[in-house]
């Protein structure tokens, strides 16, 4: 049964002018263009019988007065068309009646363009509803994929292809205050009751970490802080440690060499040669046969630092034999600073959860526990991932994106070695990407690499099952490569020019005059585009059941009260403690 059965004088009015996707309509009765508005759905009836093409009203233009000469203010249209009463409509795909066994397919392709004179008409009152109750028929999932309802009419949700919103990459943005963490909440709350999801949230603030953001299939973990360190079994009590060797060679130098030291090069080939040795060393201690004669420098393979800070300090001091009396041996001097950096970094306590380890950490088969805590469930029930929400507020900032790098870096390696029918998809969702996912690095080597290992997941992710989702309230200073892409967009409103500037570039070139809605959308509201919805349309998102602790702070209500609740004496001594516990 077909959705649309227009009656000749329902219509708007006609076709006027065609080009690719934009078609003009020349509105005879003036009444009828006082009722229509920007972005609204209209139908055109298509040469082929049983297709109806959908566009967007893109603008309206009213006759322009009987003056002889018009004021010539072209709104991008020829003079010519201000002596009729006329619409732009951008066209956005076919409403088929039937294709296949279906009936009602919508298709974001375009067969046919519309004859001139075909007629037009407005897609409204329970025609609303009927079409866009076709367009979010959803795949027979028990938990189908919805983020809320859609603004033109609130009787229909709006569901969204899950795979392809997590094959395809997706970005959610918005200014602080739009709404954009419920968004994330009711995303997280959905994939959370599916039996076998896997995801990790990167929690940047400790937002997602309260005590209202818990649920069946969520679960929490924590980078150690400083109250951590030395104790054994941290693994299990959901505490993280990231120690130094799962580092790369260059990682480590990032965080180490003074590149404008003229030792430097010194220094790095000493480091690669006693850390390279060390390795070795680790390796015949524990009588292994297995790696042996394949490991790299980057191999993560288990090593003491105290060893190489070790061997390095005597080579510092080295004396040789010379002619007649001892001289000073090839790297005497040369490594000083060198070691004092890294002496300092090991003895850094907010740098713990890297130097700090426990014998635990420095066993040859501590990485499978933590590859399979980050990508597996728990110990009690392995099979079951669910939602991980790793809380990285503890984290020193010039080092957040270095470590986020590292686990990012991981997960998408074990995936890259895992055979392929073995695969179980994994999805990073990364919160306040910005930080970590820089358009600009200033030249710190340590996010540089840690920004490669996102810009290669956004490239070749897909292939091995990794996916990445986006969300940042500063989308102008997220890299440009990680954004192109991402081919689902969730945006929230956005006040400023050059994030809305980003959005438009990342949109088809018909699609671009939806993001002039992005300063005027409401709190709670966002406009979706991309692969996982039929149609780009505005969605006013559903309030989670799970809620993250991100509400703005009412200034005027906390300055109006009797009493404050400050405590600065638990605040300094968490600073200086450098835990909120």
């Amino acid at each position: 049964m077909a959705i649309f059965n227009f009656d000749d004088s329902q219509a708007i009015g006609t076709v006027f002018s065609v080009d690719t996707a934009t078609v003009i309509i020349k509105v005879q009765e003036l009444e009828k263009l006082r009722k229509l508005h920007v972005n609204q759905l209209v139908a055109i009836r298509s040469a082929k019988a049983g297709q109806h093409l959908i566009g967007l009203i893109n603008r309206i233009t009213r006759k322009a007065s009987d003056e002889e000469n018009p004021v010539e203010s072209d709104l991008g249209l020829s003079g010519f068309l201000f002596t009729e009463n006329i619409l732009k409509v951008n066209l956005i795909g076919t409403l088929l009646d039937r294709h296949g066994l279906k009936e009602n397919v919508f298709k974001r392709n375009l067969d046919t363009v519309p004859e001139i004179e075909a007629q037009c008409f407005p897609i409204d009152g329970e025609n609303i509803t009927k079409f866009m109750t076709t367009i979010s028929s959803h795949e027979n999932y028990k938990v189908p994929l919805t983020v809320g309802k859609y603004s033109i009419d609130e009787q229909a949700q709006a569901f969204l292809d899950g795979d392809k919103l997590f094959q395809r990459h997706a970005v959610i943005v918005g200014s602080t205050g739009s709404g954009k963490s419920w968004c994330v909440a009711k995303l997280i709350e959905q994939i959370a009751q599916l039996p076998m999801a896997n995801c990790i949230l990167f929690d940047i603030h400790g937002e997602y970490s309260g005590k209202d953001f818990k649920m069946d299939g969520l679960q929490h973990l924590r980078v150690a802080n400083p109250s951590d360190l030395g104790k054994t079994g941290n693994l299990e009590n959901d505490v993280l440690m990231l120690p130094y060797w799962l580092l790369t060679y260059e990682e480590m130098l990032a965080m180490l060499l003074d590149r404008s030291d003229s030792n430097a090069p010194n220094q790095a080939m000493l480091f690669s040669k006693t850390v390279f040795a060390e390795k070795m060393k680790y390796l015949d201690e524990i009588g292994d046969t297995t790696f042996k004669s394949s490991i790299t420098i980057d191999s993560p393979i288990p090593y003491k630092i105290d060893n190489i800070l070790k061997e390095l300090a005597e080579l510092d001091l080295q004396m040789v034999e010379g002619a007649r009396t001892e001289k000073q041996g090839p790297f005497f001097g040369k490594l000083t600073r060198f070691v004092q950096r890294l002496e300092a970094k090991t003895q850094d306590k907010r740098l713990g959860f890297l130097f700090q380890i426990s014998d635990d950490e420095l066993d040859i088969n501590w990485l499978n526990k933590l590859c399979e805590r980050l990508m597996l469930g728990t110990s009690s029930n392995p099979k079951k991932a669910g939602v991980k929400v790793i809380d990285f507020s503890e984290v020193p900032s010039d080092v957040l994106p270095l470590v986020i790098g590292l686990v990012a870096r991981l997960v998408f390696t074990v995936q890259q070695w895992t055979v392929r029918e073995n695969q179980h998809p994994i999805a990073l969702l990364c919160d306040e990407a910005h930080l970590y996912i820089p358009e600009r690095t200033n030249q710190d080597a340590a996010a540089e690499l840690g920004l490669k290992s996102f810009e290669r997941i956004a490239k070749e992710g897909r292939k091995y099952g990794v996916s990445l989702t986006v969300i940042s309230q500063r989308p102008a200073e997220v890299n440009r490569t990680v954004l192109s892409q991402c081919n689902n967009f969730i945006a929230l409103r956005l006040s400023n020019a050059e994030d809305q500037a980003v959005i438009k570039r990342l949109l088809p070139d018909n699609l671009s005059g939806l993001t002039d809605v992005l300063p005027i959308l409401d709190i709670g509201e966002a406009l979706v585009v991309g692969d996982a919805s039929l149609l780009p349309t505005r969605i006013i998102i559903d309030e989670p059941i799970i809620k993250p602790e991100s509400a703005t702070v009412k200034f005027w209500k906390e300055w109006s009260a009797d009493t404050s609740k400050q405590d600065i004496a638990t605040a300094v001594s968490g600073l200086r403690k450098q835990s909120k516990s």
